[in-house]
């Protein structure tokens, strides 16, 4: 509806146009009574921290009157309660623009403008409240704050020019204190962080960069090349599906999207295979996942990894102890390459595991018996092997050795098989002849390394994380 008032002027002025007229008495035209409602509205919503409530409210105040430098000030308060500096910013400056003597406005456009690091624009501000109010404390303060920033901001790019990047990280982390709003500064550390081997921590800054600029796809793509080459392919996936949001047309960011798609793809299919014991078909995806990304260790690894564990669930003791020796190999070369990051610990431990199953004696396959060999079957089967396999029919030294190791083998297969205890041990998976088993499972013993060697002590291992 529309006052009387309103319905008169439009009578005056041109009647020809009540359409017109009437969207100008509903929306540009509100009464002050209505404005001061929403207003009010706004203010009693803001308190009671319904933040989209209230800013329709104040939306509705802005569109009412147009030029009360008051109203405008209120929204950008709401807007900082919500933590939308960018859309507060034009708010304050308009409010500035109707009122040039308001120094809260001021005040606050200078604070935001410090935390974005235009160090410039602040001082402006900051300069402009002291210049009507000269003992105006936050004002200097702030001031203070923005002529630092600047000598910081200064120091940080000429360590990074010099390409020292440690130092550059050390400055950086002063300058980000001062402007947490600054995408340029995070977006400097998260190269400087990549430049010394942290892509981690790249990571944490490259996140909230994303967020920072309006269209940053540069920082969509580099968050997921980074998770992607730590073996993070799901949220590789995730951040690339952000940079096509910003521009389905964006080549590099396609062509990313394309490769890790179909690694994902792959992954998720061979663990399924897994989940489902469908070995052989898991075998077959992941050596598919290898011809796919042949050149990022972890993926290499992990294929490899994944399929020695097949090979051991196979029973396929040969093929998988050639594998699982590879895998464990691997891990350890990374492991000189690379700080010791959870994936490669974790991954060495995974690969000794399997390695060490791969290894287990099977009793049965000793003695070529069933599972289902009762015991005079196991015993008759013993005694010829122990027969042709006695080191005595043996002349070289060589085979003698040979000849020992099957015969102990022989034995053993023997005294597990024709026990019920530890036959029953065997068959649930545990070989009660393995030091280990004996002694608690080596819960509480010490880790026994190839060599004697642990790369897990002592040792400074740095990793070189080569980024294009």
């Amino acid at each position: 509806s529309f006052s009387p008032f309103l319905y008169l002027s439009c009578l005056g002025s041109t009647i020809v146009l009540p359409f017109t007229c009437l969207f100008i008495s509903g929306v540009l035209g509100a009464t002050p009574v209505e404005i001061e409602h929403h207003l009010e509205m706004g203010r009693k919503l803001l308190a009671a921290g319904q933040l989209a409530e209230a800013l329709s409210h104040y939306h509705s105040a802005v569109e009412g009157d147009s030029k009360n430098y008051l109203t405008y000030y209120k929204r950008a308060a709401v807007f900082l309660a919500m933590g939308k500096s960018k859309s507060a910013l034009p708010d304050l400056s308009q409010a500035i623009q109707l009122k040039p003597d308001f120094l809260a406005a001021r005040l606050q456009r200078g604070n935001i403008l410090l935390k974005q690091g235009s160090t410039q624009e602040a001082r402006e501000d900051f300069q402009a409240v002291l210049k009507r109010s000269p003992n105006h404390e936050e004002a200097h303060d702030q001031l203070s704050k923005a002529e630092e920033l600047e000598l910081l901001q200064e120091e940080a790019h000429e360590a990074h020019h010099r390409g020292d990047y440690i130092t550059t990280v050390q400055v950086l982390e002063k300058v980000i204190e001062l402007s947490p709003w600054d995408p340029e500064s995070r977006e400097l550390r998260a190269e400087c962080y990549i430049r010394l081997g942290d892509p981690r921590k790249a990571i944490m800054d490259l996140t909230p960069a994303t967020r920072l600029r309006a269209d940053n796809r540069a920082a969509f793509l580099k968050l997921s090349q980074l998770h992607y080459s730590l073996g993070d392919h799901h949220d590789s996936l995730n951040q690339i599906r952000e940079c096509l949001k910003l521009d389905q047309d964006d080549k590099e960011c396609f062509a990313h999207y394309k490769q890790v798609k179909k690694l994902s793809k792959q992954l998720d299919s061979a663990e399924e295979l897994i989940s489902e014991q469908r070995y052989q078909e898991a075998i077959e995806k992941y050596e598919s996942v290898m011809r796919t990304e042949p050149n990022v260790a972890f993926y290499t690894n992990k294929a490899k990894e994944r399929i020695c564990f097949c090979l051991v669930k196979m029973k396929s003791a040969e093929e998988a102890l050639d594998i699982c020796s590879s895998t464990l190999t691997d891990y350890y070369k990374m492991n000189r390459i690379f700080e010791p990051f959870h994936f490669i610990r974790e991954g060495l431990d995974r690969a000794q595991k399997l390695l060490k199953q791969s290894r287990k004696r099977d009793y049965y396959k000793i003695l070529g018996v069933s599972r289902s060999a009762n015991k005079q079957e196991v015993i008759k089967a013993y005694r010829k092997l122990a027969q042709q396999w006695h080191p005595d029919n043996f002349q070289s030294e060589a085979d003698k050795k040979e000849a020992e190791k099957k015969f102990i083998d022989i034995a053993s297969a023997k005294e597990v098989l024709t026990d019920p205890e530890m036959r029953q041990k065997f068959d649930s998976g545990e070989d009660p002849l393995d030091p280990e088993n004996q002694q608690g499972g080596g819960g509480g013993g010490s880790r026994e390394w190839p060599f004697g060697f642990n790369p897990f002590e002592g040792g400074n291992f740095h990793f070189k994380f080569h980024y294009n």
